[in-house]
């Protein structure tokens, strides 16, 4: 356990003699706190501190980036690259490497998982796929006692529901990012924080196809200001009226029944003249 000191200011005052009687009792109460603190545990060997990492979807573009990036990251280890393609082919020479890692691309998580459990080594998979599968490869992972971070553009929320709910019962963690971009992080934390301050809130999108719209990004960023229980634009709340479908150029429409659609919680999030500008 680490634990972190605040540093102690002595502010002095009186004569200097007594200033330094204090210093030395304040810094003989320190010397006592540190004596007394227990010995630290002994360090953990190479092996035992050593990660090990299974890539799922290893020959895409963002899965060969994290074949090289953890086969270089200190205190992580590659033990295996999962996907449909380029099986059997070296994940270090698909990931554009020098040298060979000596791990094949395979089609079977189960069998990887099985080997470093036996192992009992630490280890977390990276999941990189496809919506569709990113649930049963948390349970796969789950029964063999592993942790999981996803980062699967476009899963649904029904799916991310039953992941917290498996895992919760499971007693496993699993973090689900929507985004990898720092910029779209500190984005979400400074919407966030800009809405205490304002009463309207409009998300303004623009992107090179329109046919992506709304984004991940937009999406998180609607969930994360619905989820304050705040009201917005209270000016558009009237009801007779139709409520469009969100607009953008190049006919892209964010229509009713879509998953953008459902964050737009009237009692919630209402947007500025009831749509949502999609400027693409």
């Amino acid at each position: 356990m680490v634990t972190l000191c605040h540093p102690i200011r002595i502010r002095a005052s009186g004569s200097t003699a007594s200033w330094r009687r204090r210093n030395a009792a304040a810094a003989a109460k320190v010397l006592c706190s540190v004596q007394q603190m227990p010995p630290p545990p002994p360090a953990a060997t190479a092996a035992q501190s050593t990660i090990k990492v299974v890539i799922v979807g290893a020959t895409k573009e963002i899965g060969r980036t994290a074949v090289v990036a953890v086969s270089k990251a200190r205190g992580m280890e590659l033990a295996g690259a999962i996907d449909s393609q380029c099986i059997g082919e070296d994940a270090g020479q698909i990931s554009g490497m020098d040298e060979p890692l000596e791990i094949p691309v395979l089609n079977d998580l189960t069998m990887v998982l099985g080997s470093i459990a036996q192992s009992r080594a630490t280890g977390v998979v990276v999941d990189f796929s496809e919506p569709s599968a990113v649930y049963d490869n948390v349970k796969q992972a789950a029964a063999f006692g592993l942790s999981s971070v996803v980062y699967v553009p476009k899963i649904e929320l029904e799916t991310v529901t039953e992941l917290s709910a498996f895992c919760e019962k499971a007693s496993v963690g699993c973090l689900v990012a929507p985004t990898l971009s720092i910029g779209s992080v500190l984005l979400q934390q400074a919407a966030i924080q800009a809405s205490f301050h304002y009463s309207n809130v409009e998300i303004v999108e623009s992107r090179p196809n329109p046919s992506d719209l709304p984004s991940q990004d937009a999406i998180q960023i609607a969930n994360n200001i619905s989820d304050l229980g705040q009201i917005y634009n209270r000016e558009d709340m009237d009801s007779s009226s139709p409520r469009p479908a969100a607009r953008g150029r190049r006919s892209a429409r964010a229509q009713h029944g879509s998953p953008w659609s459902r964050l737009q919680h009237v009692d919630q999030l209402l947007w500025p003249r009831r749509d949502v500008h999609l400027t693409a």
